[in-house]
């Protein structure tokens, strides 16, 4: 998190930037510019979720109930999630497990689907008809280790990324970890528990396929000096369903000319021409971290706590970019400069990155304020941002004007009535046919499917 609630309150943040921008490539993104949200947040008298007049939930899934296929728990700590068509209007859910080796209850280890069976992390799959009822829960990958986010692919898979370095032998490790794993939620054993490793080992945090090339785009959420690198995966067999990553290929990391820190960018519409991108030492980081290799003497782009991560289709079916988000940088830490969040585009056809928005101190308390982290578009154009930091925690929405407005809130106090604490969201993502929200909470985990007249 960027800073505290307290401090938000007192210093507000703000975006500046072309927002518009983070909606490219929707067709009916411009609905939202006419309205500022759904109304004020109810509190629910069940003390679980907060919404607006006309908006239900459901609860999907809790910590500790039985998982249906009887494999055991289901795990704490939700975290990335992504919801995929199934047979018969019936979808598929996928979701992390931002397990560690104590402390939580951990993913059942399954035969089959099972990397180390020291680690806790790993992905659930739920199946829901037509109106959101589980009709099977179940192990999805196990043995992995701090699963914190990931992304689809266009063949519909998850791709659940391992947000630590550690190596076999740290912490109880069986196995070496900092890997992503493919995840297909109508059928695990189909993908199995194998790691892509040509995809680099690093404190991955989320990826975005890009859907005409096959090409993957990770962040690397480091947040001790020296930061993470943005990356590019170049399969070898592109867009083949699980086998193209599988069979391999090329990592390389991306280098802006004369930019070694892209905290140090502030201007929003700041351009940069001519990216480039430079093969990856070791993918494997047998010896040494990727970040700390050797990336020649004109250096690498690095930057403080790269999370989100999402593709953004062309205007009129050309050419798309991707986004990716900077949570926060600081100066204390090593950044070369202090802000509260940026996201930038990448143009692959341009070799063009742009910063688009920045977030930063201002006088409106009402805008998201601890820092963005990862970032849903929804089917009909809209954004939505899960709140990550202390005091009240939210989901909300941003229209294409900049207008940000609550959709969600936590009710669930984890700490005591008189010191309250809520659990942050994770996870939001919309069913196929976008009538429905899912969205997971953190601490107590817990999986909500939230309906009503959405635009």
């Amino acid at each position: 998190m960027s800073a505290t609630r307290r401090q938000i309150l007192a210093a507000g943040i703000v975006f500046t930037g072309a927002v518009s921008e983070l909606f490219a490539g929707s067709a009916s993104a411009a609905a939202l510019g006419g309205h500022a949200g759904y109304g004020p947040l109810l509190p629910d008298p069940a003390g679980l979720l907060d919404l607006p007049a006309g908006f239900s939930y459901t609860v999907l899934s809790r910590q500790g109930d039985p998982l249906r296929s009887g494999e055991g728990l289901v795990p704490s700590n939700h975290d990335g999630m992504a919801a995929f068509p199934g047979r018969r209007g019936r979808v598929h859910l996928v979701r992390n497990h931002e397990n560690r080796v104590t402390g939580k209850i951990g993913v059942p280890t399954v035969e089959g689907l099972t990397y180390d069976p020291a680690a806790k992390g790993g992905c659930t799959a739920l199946e829901l008809d037509g109106r959101n009822r589980v009709l099977g829960e179940r192990v999805a990958v196990a043995g992995t280790a701090v699963n914190c986010a990931g992304g689809p692919t266009p063949w519909n898979t998850w791709l659940t990324c391992e947000e630590t370095e550690d190596r076999a032998g740290t912490n109880g490790y069986t196995k070496d970890h900092g890997f992503v794993f493919e995840v297909d939620g109508a059928d695990p054993r189909r993908t199995g528990a194998v790691p892509l490793t040509a995809m680099g080992r690093f404190q991955h945090e989320a990826v975005a396929v890009d859907p005409r090339s096959g090409i993957v785009y990770e962040t690397e959420d480091a947040f001790q000096h020296p930061f993470g690198l943005f990356y590019r995966f170049l399969p070898a067999k592109p867009l083949g369903g699980t086998g193209s990553l599988r069979a391999g290929g090329a990592l390389e990391a991306m280098r802006v000319p004369g930019v070694p820190d892209l905290s140090v960018i502030q201007e929003t519409g700041a351009r940069f021409e001519g990216v480039e991108w430079v093969p990856v030492p070791d993918p494997s980081a047998a010896t040494t971290p990727i970040r700390l290799q050797d990336f020649g003497p004109r250096g690498i782009t690095h930057a403080q706590k790269l999370e989100g991560c999402y593709w953004g289709a062309g205007r009129a079916g050309g050419p798309g970019s991707v986004y990716f988000v900077s949570s926060f940088a600081r100066a204390k830490d090593g950044s070369g400069a202090t802000h509260f969040g940026q996201v930038w585009k990448y143009e692959p056809h341009r070799r063009r990155l742009t910063l688009v928005v920045v977030f930063g101190p201002d006088t409106d308390i009402q805008l998201p304020g601890e820092s963005p982290d990862n970032i849903c578009l929804t089917p009909s154009g809209g954004l939505m941002v899960c709140e990550d930091g202390d005091g009240a925690q939210h989901v909300y929405g941003v229209n294409r004007k900049g207008e940000v407005y609550a959709v969600a809130r936590g009710a669930q106090n984890i700490g005591t009535p008189d010191a309250p604490e809520w659990g942050e969201f994770a996870g939001v993502t919309f069913s196929p046919d976008g009538r429905t929200m899912y969205v997971n909470c953190y601490t107590p985990g817990t999986t909500f499917a939230v309906t009503g007249p959405w635009r």
